[in-house]
């Protein structure tokens, strides 16, 4: 491995796990569940993807091309993940800590409710209606 290898794999490790720690501070500094699983998420993903860059620079051959492809495959699950559990949390009715801009998934999902009673009730007012 040349020098100028040495230095940017070192340097991509290093930044790799000071933005890890900045995750971990967010995780245990922030106000509530979504927040500190935003900071979890983004943090961690790109901290963990700048370390396996930096072990992609560091190796050779395969071992470069597989760590490369873990860094790909983590980019790609990791916010997907984290929106998985974030809805899910939102469903089980853990309420988030809102500003001024609110919560506009429980809104939505209120209005969609209240769509969908008004159109059980006005079938089932028609079905009353008529005679068997």
């Amino acid at each position: 491995m040349s020098g100028l290898l040495a230095w940017l794999s070192s340097a991509l490790l290093l930044l790799g796990a000071s933005i890890g720690l900045i995750g971990a501070i967010g995780v245990l500094r922030l106000p509530d569940s979504y927040t500190r699983l935003h900071a979890a998420s983004k943090a961690g993903a790109l901290g963990a993807a700048l370390i396996l860059a930096g072990v992609a620079a560091a190796s050779e051959g395969g071992f470069a091309l597989a760590a490369l492809f873990a860094m790909l495959v983590l980019l790609a699950t990791a916010p997907l993940a984290a929106h998985a559990m974030a809805r899910a949390a939102h469903r089980a009715g853990i309420a988030p800590l809102t500003g001024a801009l609110g919560d506009a998934l429980a809104q939505t999902r209120a209005e969609t409710e209240g769509e969908a009673e008004a159109a059980a009730g006005t079938e089932a007012e028609a079905g009353a209606a008529t005679p068997p």
